[in-house]
């Protein structure tokens, strides 16, 4: 489909049904050019970790360049050798792609799912604009780039499945999960925990000494805060991730920061009501969620026994709140 439909007056762009036939095709041509250099991109970025994908990104980069040159070689048989100089962000309705430095930033499956998108949407614009067309010639060449399209979609799926079958797709695959659990996974799952059991102690501690509810949240707001704001920023500092292969600092302290709020914010809301008891009473069950859902993530992704990781976070985080309650209690 169409993706992006932006206004052609203020910005002085054209509208597809504007362009004349040499202009379609100039078009035609430019967006072979860009969508290859984008492939190009793509295996140049994963040649090092993920040499199967970068075959299949080199194999559509080829692709692409064949199909430029055919519809280059048509366009001198028609108009000559001087290309109008004209690109995707000169028309309005014409679909746009993301800036490949955005896109090559993130992770072996979001490119091949962008790549697929590329695909779909040239070829959904050239069935498109034939649909649209009232000229036979423009409405058959339109035709064949839009087969053009679908013929390299199909080359593609065939480029995956001779790159990455068996134990090379197998091997990207572990590697690329391997990875999402060093940047995200752990980071996360470390701020959880601190969050959620460092801050017991405070929070209930407070609770119990002045049983006053907003007071109490107040503790909690700024332990939450403060905790996942040093965690975040530990995270981030300790480990560049250059040897030890734990990927982006920044997206390692961001998800060891907010998940360190996160889990300290869980058990301090509760006391934004202003009845004591009822507040203390959420606030438990909460702990007891907080505390299961880190020993689910455990299991679930660092393959952790379940009992174990049971034992451990149930007992640390019981004796951690028994001391906030003896201390404030006190």
């Amino acid at each position: 489909m169409l993706s992006r439909f932006l206004p052609a007056g203020l910005s002085g762009r054209r509208r597809f049904d504007s362009l004349s036939e040499r202009e379609i095709l100039a078009l035609a041509i430019a967006s072979e050019e860009e969508d290859g250099r984008i492939y190009a991109v793509y295996a140049e970025k994963l040649r090092k970790d993920y040499p199967a994908s970068a075959a299949v990104f080199d194999g559509m980069a080829g692709e692409e360049d064949e199909h430029r040159r055919r519809l280059l070689e048509d366009y001198r048989r028609r108009f000559g050798e001087v290309v109008v100089p004209i690109r995707r962000d000169h028309v309005a309705d014409f679909y746009q792609r993301r800036p490949v430095w955005l896109v090559e930033t993130l992770g072996l499956d979001r490119m091949r799912e962008e790549a697929a998108a590329m695909e779909r949407q040239a070829r959904d614009f050239y069935v498109a604009a034939a649909g649209r067309s009232t000229d036979a010639q423009t409405r058959g060449l339109l035709g064949d780039l839009a087969r053009a399209e679908a013929g390299h979609e199909s080359k593609a799926e065939e480029l995956v499945e001779d790159h990455l079958k068996g134990e090379a797709g197998s091997t990207e695959d572990a590697a690329a999960h391997r990875q999402f659990l060093l940047t995200w996974v752990q980071p996360g799952l470390a701020g959880l925990m601190d969050g959620s059991v460092s801050t017991l102690a405070p929070i209930f501690a407070t609770a119990f000494a002045t049983q006053n509810p907003w007071t109490t949240f107040l503790v909690g707001l700024s332990a939450s805060v403060g905790a996942g704001i040093s965690m975040g920023f530990t995270e981030a500092a300790h480990d560049d991730g250059k040897l030890s292969g734990r990927g982006s600092p920044l997206k390692r302290g961001l998800a060891s920061g907010v998940m360190t709020a996160l889990g300290g914010l869980g058990h301090a809301l509760p006391y934004l009501i202003p009845s004591f008891w009822t507040a203390t009473a959420i606030a438990l069950v909460v702990v007891f969620i907080e505390l299961w859902a880190i020993v689910w993530i455990q299991n679930r992704y660092m393959e952790t026994p379940f009992a174990r990781a049971a034992f451990q976070v149930v007992l640390g985080g019981a004796l951690v709140l028994a001391a906030g309650i003896l201390i404030g209690g006190a």
